[in-house]
């Protein structure tokens, strides 16, 4: 019910308002059944706009630090995220990973949509990052098609670190469904994940445009963030 007021009547219209969505693709969202859609990730606003403007329920994976804040606030929104149709991941290691792989297999196998975003964390400066073969290990185990999806503009609406949006027009871009079941039963195979995994993510190259980077996004920004350190180390508290 809550997800529904959000999506109808809080959420939806106001981010209609604000960024005045150009959508494409629309078409090859499924009517019924499993799917994944696999986006970039260039904004916070992200996690809404999509699911503001697909007519189905879409369910995300979202990092657990915004389950697990302290105090009320804490507590608002995890109950708002949960609400919003998220669900908690945790991103610190491998098993984390196997988690959250068990998680987005539950929603497909209740045929429903999956939202992913492949890349693992928001884009820091607004480019295409190597993607992480969770998304190819869903596909395969569950055996479903799998939807590019490019957010164009959303970082200039709202770059990190920005917590009020500008108000500015973004595109949504859908592309056709990637179908992956010749390699039905071979998603133990680390060849073929990695296969699966850059397919989806040149597909979602090919709909965004932007420069691709050939390394996971969480190793750059965190050498981007020693370089910056270095560069400006902190002084001593006299």
């Amino acid at each position: 019910m809550f997800y529904r007021l959000l999506k109808y009547v809080i959420l939806g219209p106001l981010l209609r308002l604000m960024f005045r969505p150009r959508i494409e693709g629309l078409e090859h969202i499924p009517d019924e059944g499993a799917a994944i859609v696999a986006g970039n990730h260039l904004s916070f606003s992200d996690h809404f706009l999509m699911p503001a403007i697909i007519k189905r329920r879409i369910t995300f994976l979202a990092k657990a630090e915004y389950f697990t804040g302290p105090g009320i606030k804490g507590r608002l929104t995890a109950a708002f995220f949960r609400s919003a149709g998220q669900i908690p991941v945790d991103r610190s290691g491998k098993e984390a990973g196997q988690a959250a792989i068990r998680e987005g297999l539950g929603v497909l196998g209740r045929g429903e949509l999956l939202g992913i975003y492949p890349e693992g964390t928001r884009s820091h400066d607004g480019r295409l990052y190597k993607g992480k073969v969770g998304v190819a290990a869903m596909a395969l185990k569950a055996q479903v098609p799998v939807v590019p999806c490019a957010m164009i503009g959303t970082f200039e609406a709202q770059p990190p670190g920005q917590k009020i949006p500008n108000m500015r027009r973004v595109t949504i871009r859908f592309g056709k469904p990637l179908d992956f079941s010749r390699y039905a039963g071979m998603d133990g195979e680390k060849a073929i994940l990695r296969a699966v995994t850059d397919e989806i993510m040149y597909a979602i190259l090919d709909l965004s445009g932007q420069e691709y980077v050939d390394a996971y996004a969480a190793l750059v920004k965190a050498e981007a963030e020693k370089a910056k350190a270095r560069k400006f180390p902190r002084m001593p508290l006299s």
